[in-house]
């Protein structure tokens, strides 16, 4: 059977299976519960329509399943209005795991597919490919050909092509309603904590362990210099993070650093410095996903290389305080609204 297993989060027993192309898709897809969106970052609101997936689909005995994209829509039809997004495909597949999902289709975004009508869409790709049952959106939901789909032509299409529609309701967390955009004004703005909470789960970014200057491991405390492709990235300051070994599951509790290294001359090359509270045993990780759970500070310039090591053993005291109080998954912050 085609398709790529991810053993699903949080699920004894699930194997997420995640489909890249059309012709990947088996002919046991369907009958399924699906829901169909861009998901970008997995966040609460995304959350709550996932749950009612897997509810819908285990009350049929249908398979939960989700319709995204790769690229973004918006960079076929509408390149200068392409968000830059939280989660890579991969990631968001791994975070819909943890809700229940079961099977992902991350279908490559064309001109071809921009062109299809709202009916063709619904009747080749829901009903033919993936063998919909129950298709489940949120209000906004735009569909087809210049967006000329809405839920209401859903529904009217699902009446004549036998699957049901539910509109799932924006979610709101403590008086705003959930979006992707809002938590990546969130995330800039270096309010993680508030970001987490509307995620449910920690913001994180993820790539390869590089060699920095040496300055900090000579005059300062040595760290994990991060390289990533990420296209939000909060704002610069001194952050609480967790650090995961992306090859091997090792994690540490740390700090880390995002800014310009002020105090050794100002550079206009951002770095991201993660010192780790724990040791260090073994060899140097060399992938690493750092995830934000607090900002303590923002960065500033300090006279001397001294004083930055002072302020940075603050910091570590700090971050120390914050884990003995969590006593937990670092997630304590953000597990409600």
């Amino acid at each position: 059977m085609p398709g790529v297993n991810m053993p699903g989060v949080n699920i004894p027993g699930v194997e997420l299976r995640v489909y890249r192309t059309l012709a990947e898709v088996p002919r046991d897809f369907g009958p399924s519960a699906l829901t169909i969106g861009n998901f970008d970052g997995v966040h609460y609101g995304h959350r709550q329509i996932l749950r009612r997936v897997k509810a819908v689909a285990a009350e049929h005995g249908w398979r939960p399943s989700v319709l995204t994209f790769d690229p973004h829509p918006t960079r076929v039809v509408a390149p200068g209005r392409t968000p830059p997004l939280l989660t890579s495909p991969d990631r968001r597949a791994e975070l819909m795991a943890e809700e229940g999902i079961e099977q992902v289709l991350i279908l490559p975004f064309t001109a071809d597919i921009a062109q299809l009508s709202p009916e063709e869409f619904a009747r080749q790709l829901l009903v033919e490919k993936l063998g919909a049952r129950a298709v489940l959106v949120g209000d906004n939901f735009r569909f087809g050909k210049a967006q000329a789909g809405n839920v209401a032509v859903l529904a009217a299409l699902g009446a004549q092509l036998g699957f049901t529609t539910e509109i799932v309701a924006a979610v709101t967390c403590r008086g705003r309603v959930v979006s992707s955009s809002g938590i990546r004004h969130l995330i800039r703005n270096g309010e993680v904590g508030t970001a987490a909470r509307l995620l449910q789960h920690a913001y994180a970014l993820e790539g390869a362990v590089v060699s920095g200057r040496g300055v900090g491991s000579r005059q300062t405390v040595p760290t994990l210099n991060l390289d990533t492709a990420a296209e939000v990235v909060p704002a610069a300051g001194v952050y609480v993070t967790r650090t995961r070994d992306t090859g091997n599951g090792r994690e540490w509790n740390s700090i880390t650093n995002i800014g310009y290294r002020p105090t050794f001359g100002e550079s206009d090359e951002r770095t991201i410095e993660t010192f780790l509270l724990d040791p260090l045993t073994g060899d140097t990780p060399a992938r690493i996903r750092v995830e934000f759970l607090r900002r303590v500070r923002a960065e500033r310039k300090f006279a001397t290389p001294e004083e930055l090591k002072s302020q940075i053993l603050r910091d570590v005291r700090v971050a120390q305080v914050f884990f003995r109080r969590a006593k937990a998954w670092i997630g304590s912050e953000c597990t409600s609204c």
